[in-house]
């Protein structure tokens, strides 16, 4: 079992996300969400828990997608929670995750809406 960086920002996200997705790492991923996390994918549904999320990028990883760092925003920091987010390149809108910093230091995502658009 590969050793993951861990997230010392909440910033890091982001990139350890896109490293491990272009490597195929499915459990690397999942590593960056927290064991209960609500993540807003596949469209209209919920993906719940880390097993769950570790299930979902392990069939979308298959079809080899490739994924590029996007243009922050800032990031919102109040005590141990921060809101990132990020622009899409997709057109999928903003990517928007809430981040809690672990009693270790690291950064895990807690919620994450990879595709947020206004609603027709």
């Amino acid at each position: 079992m590969p050793v993951h960086e861990p997230a010392r920002r909440p910033e890091d996200l982001s990139r350890l996300f896109v490293e491990r997705a272009n490597a195929g790492d499915a459990a690397g991923i999942a590593a960056l969400y927290e064991e209960q996390a609500v993540m807003a994918y596949p469209p209209g549904r919920q993906t719940v828990g880390r097993a769950a999320i570790l299930a979902l990028w392990q069939q979308v990883l298959r079809a080899g997608p490739r994924f590029e760092l996007e243009q922050a925003l800032p990031t919102l920091i109040s005590e141990n929670i921060a809101l990132c987010a990020t622009y899409a390149k997709d057109g999928a809108g903003t990517r928007v995750q809430v981040v809690r910093r672990q009693a270790d230091g690291t950064c895990l995502r807690l919620l994450d809406q990879p595709e947020a658009r206004p609603s027709a």
